[in-house]
């Protein structure tokens, strides 16, 4: 038989097998529940004359599976305090434990991760409670597949004003994250003539497998001191590439941002060829050196599809994206958002399109950015060069950036700089005067310093330049600065 317990609280299906007796039936349901972990360590069970009478057994046959479960360490039961699971239970059965256990960094300086902890509660608190208050009963139903309309109004306003993105609110597309941007812009380029995306190299991994699992062919396209060799596009082997894929206000890793030369080459070739270019603004809103560097969208809107997120701004655990798509491919975006999840939630849309209408999105965003600003300089003051002198930010292997300096003192012989003028990141080159890229990431590891290497990134492997890459997101105030005296103290390491 089967019965649920309710009469305590908490419903938990519990299979009594009496083909063996009902004593020994209840004990196995109850000694399965704890090992499998659907009775956590902690939890209160009902009295013996409670579950009797919940599953129809005798008093006497309940308090006898309890004391045996007692004895065995499942449960616990003390005079007053009833019976509970115990804290220290038999470990689960199933998947074996191996002994290579990962360990939590002590300092996580891994790129690509915001603060979690600026996010606006009370602000989005307010926000909801307008929005629970004034939305009608159908916001908890099915929603539109492109998002709610009030969002979509909203971000055309705020990225217009923002970004410089030239959008109406029926170009907009919400998704449920960037990932699910990329796979839906990829899916309709995959079914179309020219199967073929072109992505930075150095890149972020998981996009590009994210871009291949939607059936598009991928092509390496080389990043150097001004951005995207946006230059070589049309000819080969790009000459059938159908979309390209690029970060222009802040390549990911390397943080350099696309030049202007780059950026007129690059709509010249979406004009000529009928190609799209995916522009995946990439921390945008975080600029430290100028006011952000505007969006590509703005040249050739017929041409771009513009992708943003909240991810970075308020928190990735939304699953916030939006898409900005020329007219003809706003119904081939829409039909393959369809078939892969129908709609993105509607609460958190309309809670963020109340953010935006009440500017409190904008103050958020400005208290970030100022936020990201101070660590950034923390990060250069403790790497700088030379006391009280500015040092070029640069990586070998790539052409020198002009115009973008730090100052500070203490840095590290044997390293260089790049990529701090926006983001919440930094790539650090290593040269041949200081330590190789594996000696880094092992006595990082073993400080307990979590950082990103930069042979990850490249499409290929061979003789690429070294490097980590830094972010400045995550950890917290009071061991940032010891955080920094770790990676100082590993980069100083003998040379290679």
């Amino acid at each position: 038989m089967s019965k649920y317990w309710a009469t305590f609280g908490i419903d938990l299906l519990v299979e009594v097998d009496s083909a063996t007796g009902r004593r020994n039936g209840l004990e196995h349901a109850l000694r399965d529940a704890v090992r499998e972990g659907r009775l956590a360590p902690g939890a209160q069970l009902p009295s013996t004359r409670a579950l009797a009478a919940e599953i129809g057994l005798s008093r006497g046959t309940v308090s006898a599976a309890y004391d045996q479960l007692v004895t065995e360490g499942y449960l616990t039961a003390r005079r007053g305090a009833g019976t509970s699971v115990a804290e220290v239970s038999p470990r689960r059965t199933g998947t074996p434990r191996t002994g290579g256990d990962a360990v939590a960094p002590r300092y996580n300086l891994r790129p690509g991760h915001p603060d979690v902890t600026t996010f606006p509660a009370a602000a989005w608190l307010r926000s909801t409670r307008r929005v629970l208050t004034t939305a009608p009963a159908a916001v908890h139903g099915y929603g539109e597949v492109r998002g709610v309309p009030e969002l979509r109004a909203a971000l055309a306003g705020y990225l217009g004003r923002t970004r410089g993105v030239l959008a109406t609110p029926d170009q907009i597309v919400i998704a449920s994250g960037y990932v699910q941007a990329l796979a839906l812009l990829a899916q309709v380029v995959g079914a179309g003539s020219r199967p073929v995306i072109a992505m930075e190299d150095p890149g972020f991994r998981f996009h590009r497998d994210v871009v291949r699992r939607a059936g598009p062919e991928v092509l390496p396209l080389p990043v150097d001191g001004r951005g995207a060799r946006t230059d070589l596009l049309g000819g080969a082997p790009y000459d059938g590439t159908g979309a390209v894929v690029v970060t222009p206000a802040n390549q990911f890793p390397t943080g350099v941002t696309l030049h202007p030369d780059r950026r007129h080459a690059l709509a010249d070739w979406a004009r000529d060829s009928g190609g799209l270019i995916i522009e995946d603004d990439y921390d945008g809103e975080f600029r430290y050196d100028r006011q952000p560097v505007g969006a590509l969208q703005g040249m050739a809107p017929d041409h771009v599809a513009y992708l943003g997120t909240a991810s970075k701004t308020l928190g990735p655990g939304l699953r916030l994206a939006w898409m900005v798509v020329p007219p003809h491919l706003a119904d081939p975006v829409t039909e393959a958002k369809l078939h892969a999840d129908h709609h993105t939630e509607n609460l958190g849309q309309l809670v963020l399109a109340d953010l935006i209408a009440t500017h409190a999105y904008d103050r958020h965003v400005r208290a970030c950015r100022l936020r990201y600003r101070r660590r950034r300089d923390l990060l250069l003051s403790r790497l700088a060069s030379t006391p009280g002198r500015p040092s070029e930010i640069e990586v070998p292997g790539l052409e020198r950036p002009s115009g973008i300096e730090v100052q500070g003192p203490g840095r590290p012989s044997g390293i260089e700089v790049r990529g701090a003028a926006a983001g919440l990141h930094a790539m650090i080159g290593l040269l041949p005067a200081g330590p190789d890229e594996e000696t880094v990431l092992r006595l990082a590891q073993a400080r307990g310093l979590a950082v990103d290497g930069l042979a990850d990134y490249w499409h290929n492997g061979g003789d690429n330049p070294q490097g980590i890459i830094v972010g400045y997101g995550t950890p917290p105030e009071h061991s940032y600065p010891a955080a920094l005296e770790s990676l100082a103290a590993v980069l100083a390491s003998p040379p290679r």
